[in-house]
């Protein structure tokens, strides 16, 4: 999550965000009168506290006053006018709990994670982006709110931001971040994606299928919006799902 400069919530803050919660709270709080204690679970990040969203635990470190969070490396924005930048922003993290961490992308935990992240970006005014490191994305506050509402309402998949989209040298359109849900990648091969608009727009529908479907493993044959029989294949190792018009 990203901050202005000097705009990073403290303890404090994030007692009264808790405060004004009825689905989260402060579950641990590590120190005591603004001292560090000596419990630091993650290297760097002396000022941290666990927060609990649907019986589910989750740590959120980088809190003022201490030093930010390592800024995320990020290549791909949404609803942003330029890439962000450490000079510009300071950064702090939302991450699943280490007793979570063998479940960490699990659909419920990563539903309550996102859960989590949009109650705090509608709490804290001074929130500018979430960054999503599968997809080295940062997603500006009010798309980011409304995207992940909507899919957590029972909505699409926020693909564009959850995933991203990128041009490979041969001209198809692969996804990116994609592997975190699903363990594979999407690739849409260059004889769909004369149109970069439509290939996105086709990209962003299956990213939404996969995600549900999971890890695919034969040739599926799909029917495309505007008619055109594709057929999904996963390559050998299953790392990649192609896609080409049948």
């Amino acid at each position: 999550m990203l901050f202005a400069p000097g705009k990073r919530p403290d303890r404090l803050a994030i007692g009264a965000f808790a405060a004004n919660q009825h689905v989260a709270g402060i579950s641990h709080d590590p120190f005591h009168d603004e001292k560090p204690h000596a419990e630091a679970v993650w290297p760097g990040q002396q000022l941290w506290v666990e927060l609990l969203r649907d019986g589910l635990t989750f740590d959120l470190s980088g809190l003022a006053p201490g030093p930010a969070s390592e800024f995320p490396v990020v290549e791909h924005r949404f609803d942003l006018p330029a890439l962000p930048t450490a000079e510009r922003f300071e950064s702090m993290v939302l991450r699943v709990g280490p007793h979570l961490a063998a479940s960490g992308n699990s659909l419920p935990v990563m539903r309550a994670l996102f859960a989590l992240a949009g109650d705090l970006t509608r709490h804290f005014g001074d929130l500018a982006a979430v960054c999503w490191g599968p997809a080295r994305s940062a997603i500006g506050r009010q798309f980011f709110e409304s995207v992940t509402s909507a899919w957590l309402d029972g909505g699409p998949f926020p693909a564009l931001g959850l995933t991203a989209f990128s041009q490979a040298d041969d001209g198809a359109l692969q996804s990116v971040g994609l592997t975190f849900w699903t363990g594979q990648e999407l690739r849409i091969e260059p004889p769909l994606c004369g149109d970069r608009v439509a290939a996105t727009r086709l990209g962003i529908r299956l990213v939404n299928h996969l995600v549900i479907a999971g890890t695919l493993t034969n040739d599926e044959r799909i029917i495309a919006p505007d008619g055109t029989r594709l057929v999904l294949r996963p390559s050998r190792n299953r790392a990649l799902v192609s896609v080409w018009r049948e």
